[in-house]
């Protein structure tokens, strides 16, 4: 894309951020997407569309509500080592900021501090890269404890590695103790002990909340209700789709990390049995490494869950990328996304599709074997859940025992403690008022039932 107005950028070099700081509107920003050439990427094929790349840079600048006054794909021939991108092209976009009266600049790929500097003397407005801007939507979004530790976590770690000498007022002395005290420390080393002093304080709370989940995830188990986790990439109708489930009202808009705190409800199965079914933060492309750390401890929900529900948005021209990079992540988290027998793909938003795309996903959904096959559904309108929902039920009634339980008809609470507990398959009274039932439980429980009601286990062929 031709960029125009150089006539400004002599003028926004003349003051940067140490001379006043930028000059335009902090809540107008212009989004620079760069992206290598074909000739220099060589063989290398493009997994993303341009057009989406665009979009979704632009979606994160919407997220925290900033004004965006351009939108600039800018294609490189190579990355340069002072300001990522080439001096021409700093020129042309230091006249558009000026012209713009944009005080903010938005490069939607990973800058190395001296890079960030550079550009900011270049375009008199404050500069921010992928990370940053990731993490001040996280930085808003995030509502309980443990969101707001992991989001200052992954905030001062990256912070940590933007102080570098290059910023003048890093390299002022602090006096020492005493008249003999020396030179003292320098700001940077200043701001390194304090930033490092409440990285240690965050983990620490961070190690106490990570307990907390673990207590509770335990209290879970003895109850025992199986855990469904959704999964998918930001935007992909995974809060829509439970608010479908759940009858819930979990923020869900059409927004980049509408949701970022884990949230879990309880839902009932067609077959009676109850689940927990929890709704995780989205992912996305080249997450910061920062975010991936600092949110481990929430996708511990994942790397626990009985179920993963991969969302995918089958509406998206890069549904397929998408896929990759939430596979990467679970990658990451030591799950296989190829484990078909734990996790299911949800082929969500076939609302959106016209009636031709609609019979080739359809087809597709046909040619699938078994546990390979996905679930399409419309998270919206409901089409396709309760396919879902009994999807879930196979994938859980697999590794489960099934006993049968013989009951007096006086046991009232015997008959109640099963109900909650086990799946109730089978119910059937003889002539003399003797309960026979047949349930359905994880094997850890198997034990339990047999020790209490005399459960007796049923062949596999009567299973399921």
């Amino acid at each position: 894309m031709e960029l125009k107005g150089t006539r400004q950028a002599s003028e926004a070099r003349s003051a940067g951020p140490e001379s006043g700081g930028p000059r335009g509107d902090t809540t107008k920003v212009v989004v620079l997407v760069p992206f290598l050439t074909r000739r220099a990427e060589a063989d290398a094929v493009p997994r993303r569309s341009l057009e989406a790349r665009v979009d979704e840079a632009v979606g994160l600048a919407l997220a925290i509500d900033l004004d965006v006054v351009a939108a600039l794909p800018i294609g490189l021939g190579q990355i340069r080592p002072a300001t990522y991108l080439g001096s021409g092209k700093v020129e042309e976009i230091a006249g558009i900021v000026a012209a713009e009266d944009a005080g903010l600049v938005f490069v939607d790929a990973p800058l190395s501090p001296v890079q960030q500097r550079n550009l900011e003397k270049a375009f008199s407005a404050k500069v921010i890269d992928r990370t940053a801007l990731i993490l001040e939507i996280f930085g808003q979004r995030a509502r309980t404890k443990e969101g707001v530790l992991q989001v200052e976590l992954a905030h001062l770690n990256y912070q940590r590695s933007r102080l570098v000498r290059s910023w003048t007022h890093l390299e002022r002395q602090r006096g020492g103790f005493g008249f003999l005290g020396g030179p003292g420390e320098t700001q940077i080393e200043a701001d390194r002990r304090l930033i490092g002093e409440r990285i240690v304080k965050i983990e620490r709370e961070l190690e106490q909340v990570k307990r907390t989940r673990a207590l509770h995830r335990a209290s879970r188990k003895k109850v025992p209700y199986p855990v469904v986790a959704l999964v998918g990439y930001t935007n992909a109708g995974k809060s829509t789709l439970f608010n479908r489930l759940t009858q819930a009202e979990v923020m869900a808009q059409d927004l980049l990390f509408a949701t970022l705190d884990p949230t879990l409800r309880a839902v009932q199965l067609p077959s009676g049995e109850r689940i927990i079914l929890s709704d995780t933060v989205g992912f996305i492309s080249e997450l910061p490494t920062q975010l991936v750390a600092a949110f481990r401890a929430t996708l511990e929900e994942v790397i626990e869950a009985d179920v993963i529900l991969h969302v995918r948005d089958m509406s998206h021209e890069d549904a397929q990328a998408q896929a990759s990079d939430v596979e990467g992540v679970l990658g990451d988290l030591d799950i296989d996304p190829q484990d078909h027998q734990r996790v299911i793909e949800v082929w969500n938003k076939i609302d959106r599709l016209s009636e031709d795309d609609r019979t080739s996903l359809f087809n597709t959904v046909e040619r699938r074997e078994g546990d390979e096959r996905p679930v399409p559904v419309s998270a919206l309108t409901g089409e396709g859940v309760e396919g879902l929902l009994l999807a879930i039920s196979r994938r859980l009634a697999r590794d489960r025992v099934s006993l049968k339980v013989d009951l007096e008809a006086s046991d009232g609470e015997g008959l109640s403690w099963l109900y909650r507990h086990t799946e109730v398959m089978e119910r059937r009274q003889d002539e003399e008022g003797h309960l026979h039932l047949a349930v359905r439980v994880p094997p850890d429980r198997a034990e339990h039932i047999e020790r209490r009601f005399g459960g007796r286990r049923l062949p596999a062929s009567r299973r399921g």
